[in-house]
């Protein structure tokens, strides 16, 4: 049967906007084929530019460091949720995964399609995002699941702390700044999310992409 694969990643580019206390993103030419025979080019950013992966120690000084992280965590078979009603600023709770509790169990690799990302790069998209509710952080936690795809840059504006810990202290991997759920036609999809092997750090931009049966 044939495949199809669906890029899920933001663009990384010159000035590509992030949260404001954040590095900001530069990419620069240092050499070109003209000067040097060659074009290579230097990246500055943060770990957490564009679509990207946080471990542990995001929020836990003794949590798994992104080069430690287990990669069958970040590469697999997942669940597509449809939540694209919600609109800027809605939460995402309980009872909106409850319809699909008998795939949410543990080592599950749950991915949100809310369509924010058709908000960005606007300054809203950092501000106005449907948010993720500490009790269901807390639900996701007791299920175990192994990953948690958001197509928001974050999230909660305000309890994003709690909300992380919640999660991470579990090793939940939480993948944020997806693009282009709506591409995917199928529930359940093969999903890839992989770090670069950053040592001892807290973080990692990734090319997430999923695979489906056409």
């Amino acid at each position: 049967m044939a495949k199809r694969i669906v890029d899920l990643s933001l663009e990384i580019y010159h000035q590509a906007p992030t949260f404001s206390p954040d590095p900001k993103c530069g990419i620069l030419v240092h050499h070109t084929i003209g000067s040097m025979g060659y074009n290579i080019t230097q990246i500055i950013m943060s770990t957490h530019q564009g679509t990207h992966l946080d471990a542990p120690f995001h929020f836990l000084d003794k949590g798994r460091t992104v080069d430690k992280i287990d990669l069958n965590k970040c590469v697999g078979d997942a669940i597509v949720i449809d939540l694209s009603k919600k609109k800027a600023k809605d939460e995402i709770k309980i009872e909106d995964l409850k319809p699909y509790e008998n795939k949410i169990v543990k080592g599950a690799k749950i991915l949100l399609r809310t369509d924010w990302d058709e908000v960005y790069p606007k300054k809203e998209f950092f501000s106005d995002q449907p948010v993720i509710t500490v009790e269901l952080s807390r639900w996701l936690a007791e299920k175990e699941i192994d990953l948690l795809g958001l197509e928001t840059p974050g999230v909660h504006p305000k309890d994003y702390g709690l909300i992380h810990k919640t999660l991470l202290e579990k090793e939940i991997i939480i993948v944020e700044a997806l693009a282009h759920l709506r591409e995917l036609t199928k529930e359940d999809v093969f999903f890839a999310a992989v770090p670069l092997k950053i040592k001892g750090r807290d973080g990692s931009p990734v090319r997430a992409f999923a695979i489906e049966e056409e």
